[in-house]
């Protein structure tokens, strides 16, 4: 026999109704009570019928994903979190990439689907605020200014940046060179104006920045810019790796010679050669946080905007170990 919400509020100790607001993701619930809940219906087996929830209440349990490429390994991060953030409150997901047509063939082609509400991802957020949302689709924007049409969920990007110049300065290194991202991202955007107010707080010469567009081809490319630097922070790991290429082909030893500290913590950053140092973005968390806050804005909550921390991760490429 199918298990049914009464069964689950029986086992819990709780009303349907409060059954119903989690099994909704509804942020609408306190945590312990929200745990009991998750247990009773881990327990009983209990799954949700999403037709049957969509004739209920006229939503399919559906949140789309616009995002400009998936090529890049933090946004295939990002789909990945909030792809698990989602199935754990009982969401399906739909992604569509921006093509030529843009921000707008996305919209509609989401709406087309029926979903509930819609995450925005990096590169693509600013083509977002170009244009007027749709107002039957709520929105959450992953790393984007304020902005009062939509929610917004970032990483804590300059604070990050802050850290891993102020980390390579008290080595010793009289300035920080910065291998920046795409001059349009706002991530990019934060993390050169960490690197930049380090700089400036320090007292330090501030470089003109190098750039590249996330890609390890790019880094290998802006690197060579550098090899007279003794330090370098680089705005995402995929670059800094072309970046060790590019020292090592210029005979300059990492970190002997020049300290290098990337940004994301990618899975493969510690098997580097040498292990990348690099800034950690908790990407569970920004997946949790940015399904969380759909799923109360699709329920007529107000727009938040929310940073999660970084932390910096000091591997051998910027001290020797």
């Amino acid at each position: 026999m199918r298990v049914s919400m009464a069964d689950v509020a029986v086992r819990a100790g709780v009303s349907a109704q409060t059954v119903s607001r989690v099994a909704n993701g509804s942020p609408r619930v306190d945590p312990a009570t929200r745990a009991r809940v998750e247990k009773a219906m881990a327990d009983l087996g209990y799954r949700m019928h999403r037709a049957a929830r969509a004739l209920r209440t006229g939503q399919t349990s559906t949140i789309g994903l616009v995002v400009s490429t998936l090529a890049s390994v933090g946004n295939s991060r990002m789909l990945q979190a909030i792809s698990e953030a989602a199935a754990a409150r009982d969401y399906a997901l739909a992604v569509v990439t921006v093509k030529e047509r843009g921000i707008r063939d996305a919209f509609a082609r989401l709406r087309s689907q029926g979903v509930d509400g819609a995450v925005v991802l990096n590169e693509a957020t600013e083509l977002a605020r170009d244009v007027e949302p749709p107002a039957d689709l709520h929105l959450v924007v992953v790393d984007s200014p304020p902005d009062p049409r939509f929610s917004i969920v970032q990483t804590d990007h300059a604070a990050g940046a802050r850290a891993a110049t102020a980390h390579l300065l008290s080595l010793g290194h009289h300035t920080v060179h910065h291998l920046a991202g795409p001059v349009r991202s706002f991530a990019a955007a934060e993390r050169e104006r960490g690197w930049r107010a380090a700089l400036v707080e320090a007292g330090a010469t501030v470089p003109e920045p190098v750039r590249g567009d996330w890609t390890s081809a790019s880094g290998h490319r802006a690197a060579r810019a550098l090899v007279e630097a003794s330090a370098v922070f680089v705005a995402n790991d995929q670059m800094a790796l072309g970046a060790l290429r590019a020292f090592a082909e210029a005979g300059r030893r990492v970190p002997d010679d020049v300290a290098v500290i990337g940004f994301d913590d990618i899975v493969d950053a510690g098997e580097y050669r040498p292990p990348l140092s690099t800034v950690r973005q908790d990407f569970d968390a920004l997946g949790v946080r940015v399904v969380v806050a759909l799923i109360a804005a699709i329920e007529g909550g107000e727009p938040v905007a929310e940073s999660v921390p970084t932390s910096l991760v000091v591997r051998e490429s910027s001290v020797a170990g």
